[in-house]
């Protein structure tokens, strides 16, 4: 297949709320009136990223659900989104297989491909995504105020987990749990219903993407506060939870969450749990400060030191 082939039969689709959607120039996009539009990009690079033999559905899942995270941690609606692939060649095979996850779960969240481009090389995927919030309500990271609780959304620590089992920095010999560690890793899902429910609850937030502790501190940073969070207070998977000491990174620092950090006034804290009822877990974590940086706690009141606070993309 030429570039062409490749995205006339596997990308372009009916894009009946765009204008212009793939085969032009550009696409062309019409905002819902009294509504301000969010856009984000993120990048996947094979061996950074991802492990090169990921299956390639689940792969086209994760390319998108890591844009949908941004989609979220802001309370946006997600609208319509932009792909652009590096191949190192157009396997027809692979690319269906990875066009169907992407795809399913695009129909899940009514996002619509607009365009993008194709091209050979090194394995590399890049969506840009556009979504939409009412005019002056979108979640934003400069909100926090002192006196806030620290929520976060899910199970902290599964992807890390994977990761590190994957790499032999640990080992996983439950098999529950490595399943359970692998699916996060590969399967996230956008915290898209909690984010739109948290617009007139919380203050802040920002998706747990490289590392709990790193994310919460864009948040405080942004805000010019300060945050305590309480190890003991993370939550993690049941079968997790007997070797939390040692997977304590994995929790605080991991990365590849993509769950919501957030924070918002105590007042609020009966509201914050009906409205994530029947969607997910939600835990209070800790809480905002007068000051400046992120501290993490153990149940007597000491600092935990970490070696880092979150993922280095060019680490």
């Amino acid at each position: 297949m030429n570039e062409f082939e490749l995205i006339g039969r596997y990308f372009k689709r009916p894009t009946p709320s765009a204008v212009l959607g793939v085969g032009d120039d550009a696409a062309i996009v019409r905002p819902t009136p009294g509504h301000e539009l969010h856009l984000s990009a993120d990048m996947l690079v094979e061996g950074r990223h991802f492990f090169a033999d990921v299956l390639p559905r689940a792969l086209g899942h994760k390319t998108l659900a890591v844009n949908l995270s941004d989609m979220a941690a802001m309370g946006a609606r997600p609208r319509w989104a932009l792909l652009s692939i590096a191949l190192p060649r157009a396997d027809e095979a692979w690319v269906a297989e990875f066009a169907a996850g992407f795809f399913a779960l695009a129909d899940a969240h009514g996002v619509e491909l607009i365009g993008g481009d194709t091209t050979g090389g090194p394995l590399t995927l890049s969506v840009t995504i556009m979504g939409e919030t009412p005019a002056g309500q979108a979640l934003r990271r400069d909100g926090a105020k002192p006196g806030d609780d620290i929520w976060v959304s899910g199970e902290l620590g599964l992807g890390a987990l994977a990761v590190r089992h994957r790499l032999g920095w640990l080992n996983v010999n439950d098999m529950e749990l490595l399943a359970a560690a692998t699916h996060k890793l590969e399967y996230p899902e956008p915290r898209l219903a909690l984010g739109a429910a948290l617009l007139p609850l919380a203050h802040a937030a920002a998706d747990v993407s490289d590392g709990l502790m790193a994310d919460l501190g864009h948040i405080l940073a942004a805000s010019g506060v300060a945050g305590e969070v309480w190890a003991d207070a993370l939550p993690s998977h049941p079968a997790l939870e007997a070797r939390r000491e040692e997977c304590l990174a994995c929790l605080a620092a991991g990365g590849d969450d993509y769950e919501l950090v957030f924070t918002a006034p105590p007042a609020r804290r009966a509201a914050i749990e009906a409205a994530a009822s029947g969607l997910c877990r939600v835990t209070r974590i800790g809480r905002v400060q007068e000051g400046r940086g992120a501290r993490l706690l153990d149940a007597a009141g000491r600092t935990v030191e970490l070696d880092k606070k979150g993922y280095d993309h060019f680490g």
